[in-house]
């Protein structure tokens, strides 16, 4: 098992990296959706989405 990691440790590591970037973008996804802002930050007035987004 130590030999395995010890032979794929940058693979591993740039996954783990990767991983944490991944779940960092969908957290402020989230956190935004969550505080009424939109993800698109291009105003909701002619989005054809609008209704989708925030439903009265």
């Amino acid at each position: 098992m130590f030999t395995f990691i010890t032979e794929n440790l940058g693979t591993i590591l740039i996954g783990v990296v990767l991983a944490a970037i991944v779940a960092a973008i969908i957290v402020a996804l989230v956190r935004k959706k969550k505080s009424g802002r939109t993800a698109c930050s291009c105003g909701c007035q002619n989005c054809a989405m609008r209704d989708a987004c925030h439903k009265s």
